[in-house]
């Protein structure tokens, strides 16, 4: 008799099982690719702060200025992501407009503050990314990248 009442209840927990499985897998396919899509436009958002192409820089060149610049721009994008996912109402199309809007603004904080950097503090990343060999200007704009995509970040949540 347990067994007979045990076998539907199965199936229902199977069911719901099975349908939130899919929502979640599809709720993560949803935000990596939006994910993944915001990492590409903070890269040719950087790009054209950087002078050169960014891509070449990196790829050719090994210029390790230009990737440290580019690794904390886009790891404070990365975070600006991930906190909008996580601050998200639980609606998926709602947490990707969110996603999509915060990552977004986090772009445009990063370019703005590397730009001011570069203006009133005299810290040119044009000279930056034309040396061959570690600078310390680039360790301290990659902190303020960070640091950047950490306030942004806690501002969302």
């Amino acid at each position: 008799m347990v067994t007979a009442l045990a076998a539907p209840l199965a199936d229902d927990l199977g069911d719901d099982l099975g349908d939130d499985l899919g929502r979640g897998a599809l709720a993560i396919l949803a935000y990596a690719t939006l994910g993944v899509l915001l990492l590409i436009i903070g890269f040719f958002v950087i790009d054209l702060a950087i002078p050169g192409n960014l891509r070449d820089l990196i790829k050719t060149d090994r210029n390790p200025n230009a990737t440290l610049l580019a690794s904390s721009g886009l790891t404070s994008i990365g975070l600006i992501v991930a906190a909008s996912m996580w601050s998200s109402s639980g609606e998926l199309h709602e947490g990707l407009l969110t996603t999509l809007t915060f990552g977004m603004v986090g772009i445009a904080v990063q370019t703005v503050a590397m730009l001011l950097f570069d203006h009133i503090i005299g810290i040119s990343v044009h000279d930056l990314v034309r040396e061959t060999r570690p600078q310390p200007g680039a360790r301290l704009l990659a902190v303020i990248h960070l640091v950047l995509g950490l306030i942004t970040a806690v501002a969302v949540l």
